[in-house]
């Protein structure tokens, strides 16, 4: 099946347009290209992408579009035991919005099927697999240890990976950004994110990292990268390859995974695989939390939108300090 038979916003159709409807001379054709592209627009490449593997999968299974009730069970007790409950959800989610956008009767949304699913997740539920966080003092390390070295690739790490920790961006964040949205001023380096997670209709998010005074300062580490590689426009992060040649496109945003770990494990750390792109965010709102920062900083520093995912970084942060039974385990000196 072609993949544009596995989108459901590009494969429905637009509204059906006559001429006097639109008021135009424009040739209708042009006017249901705009409208699908507006479809398209309306839901994030990241969600599309993602819904399309889930159909590739059931498919590839031996389902057939579009499925009945029958089907979406039989799906569903084929892996509970080898996927968890978490990514079947979001597979049903991705059939549902296939059958709703075609017109047809939703055959993942009964109710049948959702009680398998809750039934499945109480019976193979797991605990989900969370990046560890990188506390401020092993980027300390990370920063030093890369100081050490000459190559332009060293310079782009530091500050990817500085930036990263400090402006708790996300990795798809960091690889689209661009020269055109820094700005250095008297106090530090204001960014100007175009579009993110938290932010679809591109307002527009504007943080503010301070000059540091210690061994991390993102806005210099920044600054610094970028005279060495001759980037003055474009995009601010790019690929550098063993000959230190500086390419024109934009990092994948799954390389800051491997620029993470190829790091950490360079400087030595013993937790290498636990770490992923996600460990900067979470380590700065664990360690900022630590050195004294609110509820409110961190959260707006994040960007986070549910007050939930910030308090639950608040108590790992404060699992030993903020603890009941410490002032039963810690004796007074003789």
């Amino acid at each position: 099946m072609p993949d544009k038979l596995l989108d459901p916003v590009l494969e429905s159709s637009a509204l059906p347009l006559d001429r006097t409807s639109v008021g135009s001379t424009l040739p209708i054709a042009d006017f249901e290209s705009i409208h699908r592209d507006f479809l398209a627009a309306a839901t994030s490449e990241n969600t599309r992408r993602t819904y399309r593997s889930a159909i590739r999968h059931f498919l590839a299974w031996g389902g057939v579009l579009p499925a009945d009730e029958n089907g979406i069970i039989r799906y569903l007790l084929a892996h509970a035991g080898t996927h968890n409950a978490r990514t079947l959800a979001l597979r049903l989610t991705a059939l549902s919005q296939w059958h709703v956008y075609q017109g047809f009767p939703d055959p993942a949304g009964t109710a049948t099927v959702r009680k398998t699913l809750k039934g499945i997740g109480r019976t193979h539920g797991r605990p989900k697999k969370q990046a560890k966080a990188l506390p401020i003092e092993d980027l300390e390390k990370i920063v030093c240890k890369l100081a050490t070295l000459e190559s332009i690739k060293a310079k782009r790490d530091s500050a990817l990976l500085q930036l990263g920790f400090f402006g708790g961006y996300r990795r798809s964040e960091l690889a689209a950004l661009q020269f055109a949205d820094l700005a250095w001023e008297p106090d530090g380096l204001i960014v100007t994110l175009r579009r993110s997670k938290t932010d679809q209709q591109g307002l527009g998010i504007i943080k503010a990292i301070p000059y540091g005074t210690g061994t991390c300062c993102p806005a210099t580490a920044l600054r610094t990268w970028l005279d060495a590689a001759g980037i003055d426009g474009g995009a601010a992060f790019r690929s550098v390859n063993k000959w230190e040649m500086v390419g024109e496109r934009a990092i994948h945003p799954a390389s800051v995974n491997t620029i993470l770990a190829d790091c950490a494990a360079f400087t030595g750390l013993d937790y290498v695989p636990d770490l992923s792109s996600h460990s900067l965010r979470r380590g700065m709102a664990t360690s900022a939390y630590r050195a004294g920062a609110d509820f409110r900083e961190i959260k707006r520093q994040g960007g986070w939108r549910h007050d939930g995912t910030v308090q639950g970084y608040i108590e790992e942060a404060g699992r030993f300090e903020e603890n009941a039974t410490r002032h039963l385990l810690r004796k007074p000196s003789a």
